[in-house]
């Protein structure tokens, strides 16, 4: 009897556990039923997903919570979510913000400052960033310009290029913290760009870095590359966001590589993931390479996977995502591992 009490003790401590160590980060663009359908989710999709928390008790709280829980190493609530913008749109001030308000629910506005200081028509004024600001909303870094902040100008050096990047960050941030008050460190990979030599800067500047990766955030996740859920166009579909937002962090224990960008000519990167398999079946882990489908893992070991592409990544940028079920309950862990290559001449793809 006493057995079998411990046995489910520690079952339900394990579940706690796996679940309490997890949050969800949902990125959004556009809110909005005129802009361009693949950043964006109408007004009503917004609210229904906004009611879908409410309804079902998330705890939705300010993503710098999350981040300090992650960096203490202290457990979440159950069902965390953190709600973030990139780019500043006016439609997040006219269509989600009076939503986010009616719900009690507080995010997070990443902005880049050239197209405030232009007046962009679509963009969000200083006045209005200050107005939300003032009603709770954190104002957090986007760059400067809205730049591929991996991408070096033709006769940089890679110490110029950093240096560049170093000096863009830290103007934004000041710009920020001078016209909101708000001196968060968090950055929002402008198009989820990210490499190694960014994160060992963003680190050296106690920056935080979010990308464009999917799965959800806790103490198996760098600091520097925070995945986020992208919610738009097809992803907005609110039977594939529910599990989203039920995901787990999966448990990665290492990655190699772990470097985003691929070195010239290697465009089928082979990935091998550790992971902490207690609360996972080998049998029931898969992985998918966007564009070319799911891919069954190579088991090297006890807790240890190869993935590799079958075709060319595309010029730009790609993701090998991982799922498992946990035995304890019906929740996946995910984890997703973001890639971005040049052409084959090694220019990069305009956007």
């Amino acid at each position: 009897m006493l057995k079998k009490l411990c046995f489910l003790l520690c079952s339900c401590l394990g579940l706690m556990s796996s679940s309490a160590l997890a949050a969800v980060i949902l990125q959004y663009h556009h809110v909005s039923d005129s802009s361009p359908a693949s950043t964006s989710v109408t007004p009503a999709q917004f609210r229904e997903q906004m009611q879908y928390l409410a309804d079902h008790d998330f705890n939705v709280v300010p993503l710098t919570q999350v981040i300090e829980t992650i960096r203490q190493s202290k457990t979440l609530a159950p069902r965390t979510v953190a709600i973030t913008f990139d780019d500043g749109y006016l439609n997040i001030a006219e269509a989600a913000h009076p939503i986010l308000k009616e719900f009690g629910f507080p995010y997070t506005l990443f902005v880049a400052i050239e197209p405030i200081e232009k007046g962009y028509r679509e963009m969000m004024s200083w006045e209005q960033l200050r107005t939300l600001a003032a009603e709770g909303a954190e104002i957090a870094n986007h760059s400067w310009g809205h730049e591929h902040l991996i991408r070096r100008n033709a006769t940089e050096t890679e110490e110029q290029w950093l240096a560049r990047i170093e000096a863009n960050l830290l103007e934004t941030e000041a710009r920020i913290a001078k016209e909101t008050g708000d001196n968060l460190k968090i950055l929002a990979y402008p198009y989820g760009e990210y490499n190694s030599q960014l994160e060992a800067l963003l680190q050296r500047l106690g920056f935080v870095g979010l990308g464009q990766q999917s799965g959800a955030a806790g103490l198996h996740s760098a600091l520097t590359s925070l995945p986020r859920f992208p919610v738009a166009g097809a992803y907005a579909d609110m039977n594939a966001l529910k599990v989203k937002l039920h995901s787990l962090n999966m448990p990665v224990q290492a990655i190699s590589p772990s470097n985003p960008e691929l070195p010239m000519g290697q465009w089928r990167p082979e990935l091998e993931v550790t992971l902490d398999m207690s609360d996972i079946n080998q049998s029931q882990l898969m992985c998918y390479v966007q564009g070319q489908g799911a891919k069954k893992p190579q088991w090297l070991s006890a807790n240890r996977f190869r993935i590799q592409a079958e075709l060319d990544l595309p010029p730009g940028r790609s993701r090998y995502n991982c799922t498992a079920p946990s035995k304890r309950h019906g929740s996946y862990y995910w984890f997703s591992q973001a890639w971005v290559r040049p052409k084959d001449d090694g220019s990069w793809v305009k956007e």
